[in-house]
């Protein structure tokens, strides 16, 4: 792993470089060259994380791992990674936003990356002044799917034997969704799931995440439109149900109107709605709680 200085249009401090196809444990045999088109990061081989440091005077203790939605064929990293950097890390909260390899064939490689990025931050508590059982994860629509895989899969065993894990440090303690994919099945995203799974039946039953929910799992904070177009608001009903039914503590949030992929809901990702951008001031305050943590 490396890091650097970064001077990106974004406020973070710190970028670090934990491997590419040919460090990491598995490869996604794209051969790349990264592209980018509108701050969307396509064919990507490595993976970097962009640290936000949480602001000194609102240091909380906490941080969480932001994952970029782009139905696993691009991630979109200024929308739905730097933007969501910006408020948390403004709030207290380091975060760090993932630049995952996306799967193209190898579904493991996104969930490696993430495992990876909670590990990094745990191993560098420290260092960033956070408490390592105050570790979160978050994502929206695809990087919902990866954060709540995540959460669900922490420990399956191919995933912790290609870390090197041994214990919980790859579990995240708190779980944050947008508009997340979570079916394979009717109400599925389709794009998302091919783009993961192909047309591997078995796989797809794997990675249906509402059948591989159980106990013990952390708290999940979801949102959702009622309206989606994309991403069927029954993912995250058929998630809060199987969450239920394990007793895994869950805070649901519906919003009538608006579209897919509304990230904030502000002027900063050009999709303003000041109702349903309600979901950040009760995220913060949710995480607070869930950390129990006050100023």
């Amino acid at each position: 792993m490396s890091a650097s200085a970064s001077a990106k249009d974004y406020g973070q401090a710190l970028t670090v470089r934990i491997w590419d196809n040919a460090s990491a444990p598995h490869s996604n045999e794209d051969a790349g060259p990264q592209k980018e088109k509108n701050g969307n990061l396509y064919n990507t081989v490595d993976t970097e994380l962009f640290i936000y440091p949480a602001a000194p005077d609102k240091a909380t203790g906490q941080a969480v791992v932001v994952c970029p939605g782009g139905g696993y064929r691009f991630v979109s990293m200024p929308r739905e990674g730097h933007e969501v950097g910006e408020w948390l890390s403004a709030e207290g909260i380091t975060v760090v936003a993932l630049k995952y390899r996306l799967p193209n064939g190898h579904c493991q490689v996104p969930l490696e990356d993430a495992e990876a990025a909670l590990r990094y931050i745990r191993d560098h508590a420290a260092e960033y002044g956070v408490d390592p059982s105050r570790v979160g994860i978050m994502g929206f629509s695809a990087g919902g799917h990866l954060a709540a895989s995540t959460a669900i899969l922490w420990d399956a065993e191919p995933v912790q034997t290609a870390l090197g894990i041994h214990g919980t440090e790859a579990r995240p303690d708190a779980v944050v969704l947008g508009y997340p994919v979570i079916t394979a099945g009717e109400y599925r995203h389709d794009g998302s799931i091919v783009n993961l799974c192909g047309d591997d039946a078995d796989l797809r039953a794997t990675m249906s995440l509402e059948n591989q929910v159980r106990d013990g799992l952390p708290p999940f904070f979801v949102w959702h439109t009622v309206e989606d177009p994309s991403v069927p608001v029954q993912n995250s009903l058929m998630l809060a149900g199987a969450l239920t039914a394990h007793k895994v503590p869950l805070e649901l949030h519906l919003f009538a109107h608006d579209g897919h992929g509304t990230s904030t809901c502000t002027r900063e990702v050009n999709t303003p709605n000041k109702h349903n951008s309600a979901w950040v001031a009760l995220c913060t305050d949710w995480l607070a709680e869930t950390f129990d943590f006050h100023l």
